[in-house]
């Protein structure tokens, strides 16, 4: 039996919305971290998005009562299948992993008849000195990501059929403890996006990800 606290839930999605309210953030909830439909459908009455990584977690979104605007799809495994589905529901986004996932979406929403929004996850190279190598993705030395040097090229306009670059996703791993480490990220992002506008792309997406560590004791 598992046993979860509505008010919880609340409180806590509150407290990030009073945290993050000066930038007017979509705050998504993970689902690979609770995929009951209980608690993601207690998530979507507070206003909350949703953040998917499979065609699955998608289907159980959408059965939450997530609207598909405010789904975004991430994840280093997206299959064909998986793509397509999300392409055909109309998901506000896409977090790529590399450049030639960004092509084989640009080549299904081509096929589907659609323009598809995506944001790049770039690397950074930043990594938090105590997360364990095991789960630390912010760093260089690890797979996830496209290097900064490689990014900017696929936000110049005309690159892609149906797919519109406007986006730009982090994720430095978890647990990440200190704040100073999203900062440092942050501040990399904040420069590279000041790049690719002065080039003359638009920015409407920073999607920023991590996990602050679980607080057991108070």
């Amino acid at each position: 039996t598992y046993v979860y606290s509505a008010q919880t839930f609340r409180d806590h999605y509150a407290a990030v919305r009073r945290a993050f309210a000066g930038v007017e953030p979509l705050i998504c909830f993970s689902i690979k971290s609770c995929s009951n439909l209980g608690v993601l459908r207690l998530l979507v009455e507070q206003g909350c998005g949703m953040d998917v990584v499979s065609g699955g977690e998608l289907y159980r979104a959408l059965q939450a009562g997530a609207s598909a605007e405010n789904i975004v799809f991430a994840g280093v495994g997206k299959s064909r299948d998986e793509l397509a589905y999300a392409i055909d529901v109309g998901v506000l986004l896409f977090n790529v992993e590399s450049e030639a996932e960004l092509l084989r979406i640009d080549a299904l929403a081509h096929a589907a008849g659609k323009r598809v929004r995506v944001a790049v996850r770039v690397n950074p190279d930043v990594a938090d000195a105590d997360t364990p190598e095991k789960t630390s993705t912010g760093g260089r030395q690890t797979k996830f990501g496209v290097p900064l040097e490689r990014v900017e090229p696929l936000f110049e306009r005309g690159g892609f059929r149906n797919v519109d670059v406007v986006g730009i996703h982090v994720h430095l791993g978890s647990p990440i403890a200190s704040v100073a480490t999203y900062l440092s990220a942050i501040d990399k992002v904040e420069q590279l996006a000041d790049r690719i506008e002065a080039r003359g792309a638009a920015i409407e997406f920073i999607n920023i990800g991590g996990g602050f560590p679980a607080q057991y004791h108070t």
